[in-house]
């Protein structure tokens, strides 16, 4: 009996080997395949992701970009059309003339410019106020110094304009011009930009002539049939030293190499009769300007390697939305590329505001501001994970609230390291 229950002890130790040989294998298989699983798994997720983001570039291209609900999602399709798009624009930073016309009283003259002839005044559409040009009439800017000589030698302009989807027709012309001793320019103009709208068939066009150094112009036009929309379309041109810019909603229309250097602006709008609105609005003179040629990431490795920051006031916004601007998404481009070539870096996405409004409007506003950048650069490719969107509203300000140049450098997103 004794031998006997040693062999079942032998025999039961043996079986308990053999099971636990048997469960580490099965252990080790099962293991193995669900990692297999889960690669295969992780890989068809992978490449889902990126048929759906080359199905996204493509639809946004073509204005068909939706989210995944079947939505439209316009900002996402917004973004990745203006990054197919020629859109390098970026604001200059010191603000030389700004003006919203909110301070102003209805009916009355814009008490920050001056008028040649025709009649403007201050009207509202909406939420803003605007300059109404009720008759054919060429107005410009009152500057603290010369009142013909001071725009710099890099320099960006941007203006808003109303188009309604009725009446008979309107142009509006923003010229560049120069009174220096000896240039012999037509009335002196270093460039003009015309647009012409009809609200009957929203037929629309923008021309531009840009007068050389020395003789010659550099002339062209682009139709604009379905781009300029009913209600605000945003405009902006920009001058670095020779070369001008000119830029739609977004989307830069010309690239003229060599223009004379204008000195001051004037704008003037015609208005056919029965046309009931020729407005502009949001007029902002920025020193600086896009770079000649090209804009890299240089500027972020450099901020990043000395700060572990970077401050950018060339993210815009509509005036009081969460709105990304077209022209902002050049910024944004960079700051993908560069979280692309390093995807190891962390950002908190903060956005700041200046302190015009109260808390208890700028913290929500900022926090969404910084959620929409955020969705943009995961629209770009840019891991999720690595943002995080934060609102500061007003409450870090870098320069004085009291002036404009202050507002303007308070009003930006930092891109802060984690």
């Amino acid at each position: 009996m004794v031998f006997v229950a040693m062999v079942c002890c032998s025999v039961d130790v043996s079986a308990q080997g053999f099971l636990k040989k048997l469960k580490e294998k099965t252990v080790d298989k099962v293991k193995d395949k669900v990692e297999q699983k889960v690669d295969r798994t992780i890989g068809k997720v992978i490449d889902g992701a990126e048929d759906e983001v080359d199905h996204t570039v493509n639809d946004a291209v073509k204005g068909k970009g939706k989210d995944k609900r079947g939505k439209k999602d316009g900002t996402v399709a917004a973004n990745v059309s203006v990054t197919q798009s020629k859109s390098d624009f970026v604001q200059g930073a010191v603000v030389l003339f700004e003006d919203n016309f909110a301070g102003e009283q209805l009916g009355e003259f814009p008490s920050r410019w001056d008028l040649d002839g025709g009649s403007v005044e201050v009207a509202q559409i909406g939420d803003r106020k605007v300059a109404k040009f009720t008759q054919n009439a060429t107005i410009f800017p009152l500057m603290k110094k010369n009142q013909y000589n001071y725009l710099p030698e890099e320099f960006t302009i941007e203006w808003d304009v109303y188009i309604a989807n009725k009446g008979e027709g309107m142009n509006h012309e923003f010229r560049l011009m120069s009174k220096e001793e000896g240039i012999n320019t037509h009335n002196d103009r270093c460039a003009y930009v015309e647009i012409w709208y009809r609200p009957d068939d929203h037929a629309a066009r923008v021309d531009w002539n840009c007068q050389k150094p020395t003789q010659g112009s550099t002339t062209g036009e682009q139709q604009m049939d379905g781009k300029l929309k009913s209600g605000w379309n945003h405009f902006a041109v920009s001058f670095n030293q020779r070369a001008f810019k000119l830029y739609v909603n977004g989307e830069r229309l010309c690239n003229v190499p060599n223009m004379l250097a204008p000195k001051y602006m004037e704008y003037e709008s015609t208005n056919s009769e029965g046309y009931p609105y020729s407005c502009i609005s949001n007029v902002r003179i920025g020193q600086g300007a896009v770079a000649l040629y090209d804009r890299n990431a240089g500027d972020i490795d450099k901020a990043m390697a000395e700060t572990g920051k970077f401050v950018t006031n060339n993210i815009l916004f509509d005036t009081g939305k969460a709105t990304l601007k077209p022209e902002s998404m050049a910024e944004i481009q960079k700051v993908a590329d560069y979280m692309k070539k390093n995807p190891g870096v962390r950002f908190e996405v903060q956005g700041h505001c200046d302190n015009q409004g109260s808390d208890k409007v700028n913290d929500p506003l900022s926090q969404s501001r910084a959620e929409a950048i955020v969705k943009a650069l995961v629209g770009l490719g840019v891991d999720e994970w690595n943002l995080k969107a934060v609102g500061k509203g007003s409450h870090e300000p870098v320069a004085d609230n009291k002036t404009e140049e202050g507002r303007a450098k308070n009003r930006r997103v930092e891109f802060l390291k984690k």
